[in-house]
C-alpha cells in the first residue's frame, strides 16, 4: 500500500468524520447558547452565559470550517484522491 492511499483512507475514514461530529458538536453547543440567553432573557447571568456557548460555538464551527480547508488544499497540493475532498467534481 502505497503512502497516498494510506493517508487517503486515514482522512476518509478517520479525519473527515471526525470534522463533521465536532462540526455537529459546535453546531449544539451554539444552539444551546441561543437557547439559553433567549430563555434567561430576565437573567443577566444566564444571558452571559448563552452568549458565551455561543461565541464558543462560532469558534468551534470555525475552526472545523479552516480544518477541512487546510485538507482540502492539502489533498490538492499532493495530489491525494480523497472522494470526499475529490475538487473534480466543481469543474
Amino acid at each position: 500500500m502505497s503512502s497516498s492511499v494510506l493517508v487517503s483512507r486515514i482522512t476518509e475514514f478517520i479525519i473527515q468524520p471526525l470534522i463533521g461530529l465536532l462540526f455537529a458538536a459546535a453546531t449544539v453547543v451554539f444552539v444551546w447558547g441561543i437557547f439559553q440567553f433567549i430563555a434567561g432573557s430576565d437573567s443577566e447571568d444566564a444571558r452571559s452565559e448563552g452568549k458565551r456557548h455561543m461565541l464558543y460555538g462560532l469558534i468551534g464551527m470555525f475552526i472545523m470550517v479552516a480544518a477541512w480547508g487546510i485538507l482540502n488544499i492539502s489533498a490538492r497540493t499532493f495530489d491525494i484522491n480523497v472522494p470526499y475532498y475529490d475538487t473534480n467534481l466543481l469543474r
